[in-house]
């Protein structure tokens, strides 16, 4: 375990990622935010199973194409989110809690205005992108059907997200996890209510989507106003001042996560043209992925709050630690998990009821497809510190080489010769290069902020 004193008379006004073990903020972050994401996912996959259990190939096939079209929606919160964390985390870790409250309010005014500005632009365009997945039929028809009732909720999302990144900004893991648990909760209450309870299918799971993201506004609000103060109301000067330097995180960030829903939907695209049962089956892959390596998407949306306070406050050597302590959670919990995953990957497909192609590409994924994911940490952790760092563009490019090379070329010729399961090794394969050229350039990064600094 790597432990970092600090000497500095002013940390006790800087935050407390500035002081004490640095795996141990690593771990402690990452288990709470892993808590409340793993709810979240779980959920999903719920959600999916209660669907598949209607005995329906299309809907299954349905929740997996507006899943990947939402997955955009989703993108967008997130990236703004970074943004939000890294301002008000620097603030922090520079001792100054003024600024901070006002960066705060600012973010989630920001925030809102994109996400609903988002929604009201997809609304009309959605047959025709659901139709560009692949999607055709009666199973366009629900997935649209599907995206019309979730999508005006998005605003609440992202508002959710942003409350749950400032209190991890604050160091509030706990209550950021609530957050998060608290959704996932609600959802697990009203999936099967609305879904058998009240006969309304995938409607039913929809509305339920919908309804539970009051909870995550509920929840965070109370977090970051009643217990931490964290939050001045801006008036338009404040959000004028603070656009700028959000957006400048922001964009890059936002471009960042778009890159992987887009690579995703070539997948599905490519995986469409074998039949509604292999979409089926990369949809429940798609539903596995957040839940087997939730600790990957927790620790890359954790990390960002203990590299921010430390960069603020001038702690170089305990950014680097932070990013040490990093790789090597990376490494271990991928190799555990790829293990589990091979031994249980007969359960799973008998739990979906997978059968045939379907079947095939659970199993191919859980054996082989899994482990890529070492690769895929990597490059999450990485990003999270260029975007923290001052070098979001290198995210972004990142993202979006292993989104494009790393995904349509691999995909396209393993769809080609090996079918469906060729597709997904594509997937995988494509990730190995820009993993370790992201691991690379980050700690060159790090070189240099020391040598600055």
């Amino acid at each position: 375990m790597t432990t970092q004193q600090n000497t500095s008379p002013s940390t006790s006004n800087q935050g407390k990622f500035v002081t004490g073990s640095t795996m141990r903020h690593v771990l402690d972050m990452t288990a709470t935010g892993a808590v409340g994401l793993v709810a979240i996912f779980v959920v999903d996959v719920l959600n999916l199973f209660y669907i598949s259990r209607l005995g329906h190939q299309e809907l299954a096939a349905a929740v997996g194409y507006s899943g990947t079209l939402l997955y955009f929606i989703a993108s967008l919160g997130i990236g703004l989110s970074i943004a939000a964390t890294a301002l008000t985390s620097r603030a922090l870790g520079s001792g100054n809690r003024e600024e901070a409250k006002k960066l705060a309010g600012a973010s989630l005014w920001i925030m809102g205005f994109f996400m609903a500005a988002i929604s009201l632009i997809a609304l009309p365009f959605l047959h025709p992108l659901t139709q560009l997945l692949g999607a055709s039929g009666e199973t366009e028809r629900l997935s649209v059907r599907f995206m019309y009732i979730v999508l005006p909720s998005s605003i609440l999302l992202g508002i959710g997200m942003c409350t749950s990144a400032l209190l991890r900004a604050v160091g509030d893991a706990r209550r950021a996890m609530y957050v998060t648990l608290g959704a996932g909760l609600a959802t697990a209450l009203l999936d099967p209510l609305f879904i058998f309870g009240f006969g309304l299918g995938l409607d039913g799971a929809a509305i339920a989507t919908g309804l539970a993201r009051f909870a995550m506004i509920a929840v965070g609000f109370h977090g970051l106003i009643r217990v931490h103060g964290l939050y001045k109301h801006p008036d338009f000067t404040v959000i004028k001042q603070t656009i700028k330097p959000f957006m400048v995180i922001a964009l890059p960030a936002v471009l960042t996560q778009i890159a992987t829903p887009v690579g995703n939907s070539f997948v599905t695209r490519s995986i469409a043209q074998f039949g509604d049962s292999a979409v089926s089956g990369w949809a429940i892959i798609g539903r596995l992925i957040p839940v087997a390596f939730v600790v990957l998407f927790a620790l890359s949306g954790s990390i960002g709050s203990i590299l921010g306070q430390n960069y603020g406050a001038k702690r170089f050597d305990r950014v680097r630690s932070t990013m040490n302590d990093s790789m090597k959670v990376t490494l271990v919990y991928v190799l555990v998990v790829w293990l589990a995953l091979w031994l249980s990957s007969g359960l799973i497909s008998d739990a979906f009821g997978a059968k045939d192609v379907s079947r095939e590409l659970i199993v191919f994924f859980c054996t082989f497809v899994a482990g890529s994911f070492l690769f895929n940490g990597m490059l999450f952790v990485a990003n999270t510190a260029f975007n923290n760092l001052g070098y979001p563009f290198y995210s972004t490019m990142l993202n979006w080489g292993r989104s494009t090379l790393g995904v349509i070329p691999f995909v396209s010729l393993g769809a080609s010769w090996y079918g469906a399961k060729g597709a997904l090794a594509g997937y995988g394969l494509g990730v190995v290069f820009f993993g370790m050229l992201a691991s690379w350039l980050c700690f060159r990064v790090l070189r240099t902020i020391e040598q600055r600094g």
